[in-house]
């Protein structure tokens, strides 16, 4: 495994190379990162693995600097995967002259994280298209949990004519059903039997949802019975349909957001 803090270096060392997958990260990797560098390790000739906690999609500067930090255990693990290249970039790296306000994004930005996260996705997309820039890989792993997040960048990669193929994972969950998230290292005991007691009720209200035997507003309410104070949203969405070109097959699925005490958590089941 090798460590690259220099783009110019990377381009360089991967000049020589071919059939290259890449997986981005923010660090704090687990199993769900597992997932997503294994797939890439078992269909590419090399992978590539960034660690970047992207400042600019942060609303809020408590959020970011709360975010977990654990380097070095990120690269114990790394190395047992068999990563080919870790890329550790400043941000002077990444942002050499600023961000690109220039980013246009579907309107689907505008619903469920985006309506309480303005220029979020502005900032993801940015990012992204800079490590695609670096990287050229011929394909990008990103994982299902970030839904609106992963169909967004799927749009702008068709509509900018960006060559690298997105795949995108199944979520992986821990063994109470909660999503494997960065953010669960912010979560003490009691906030993990809390969301696997919130994955729960989602799991089986979802079909009394669509068969229109539940309200959403019922589900909410035991949910809020569970000590939550803060629901962003609570939505059921048919994937299939939200960009166009629209898909025959329904394919419907519960987006929520929620805040546990000061950690904000998302999922869609």
């Amino acid at each position: 495994m090798k460590i690259i803090l220099n783009k110019k270096k990377l381009i360089e060392v991967l000049n020589q190379e071919e059939n290259i997958g890449f997986v981005p990260t923010m660090g704090a990797i687990h199993k769900g990162h597992g997932s997503l560098i294994k797939k890439s390790i078992k269909e590419n000739n090399k992978t590539v693995v960034s660690i970047f906690i992207n400042r600019p999609q942060f609303n809020k500067k408590y959020d970011f600097k709360k975010y977990p930090r654990v380097l070095n255990n990120d690269k114990r693990i790394l190395k047992k995967l068999n990563v080919d290249y870790v890329f550790i970039p400043s941000e002077k790296e990444i942002y050499p002259k600023g961000v690109n306000k220039n980013i246009r994004v579907n309107k689907f930005k505008k619903k469920l994280c985006g309506e309480f996260r303005p220029n979020h996705f502005e900032a993801i997309l940015d990012v992204i298209q800079r490590f695609i820039n670096i990287i050229n890989p011929k394909k990008i792993y990103l994982g299902q949990k970030d839904m609106q997040q992963l169909i967004l960048i799927k749009d702008y990669f068709k509509r900018n004519k960006i060559k690298t193929k997105v795949i995108g994972c199944k979520t992986i969950r821990q063994k109470n059903g909660v999503a494997l998230s960065s953010r669960n290292l912010l979560l003490n005991k009691n906030d993990q039997k809390i969301a696997s007691k919130i994955y729960r009720i989602i799991k089986i209200s979802k079909k009394k949802i669509i068969q229109k035997r539940y309200s959403i507003n019922f589900v909410k309410h035991k949910i809020f019975a569970l000590g939550i104070k803060k629901i962003d949203y609570f939505k059921i969405l048919d994937i299939n349909k939200i960009i166009k070109p629209y898909q025959e097959k329904t394919n419907k699925k519960i987006f929520i957001a929620y805040h546990l005490n000061s950690v904000r958590l998302i999922d869609n089941i």
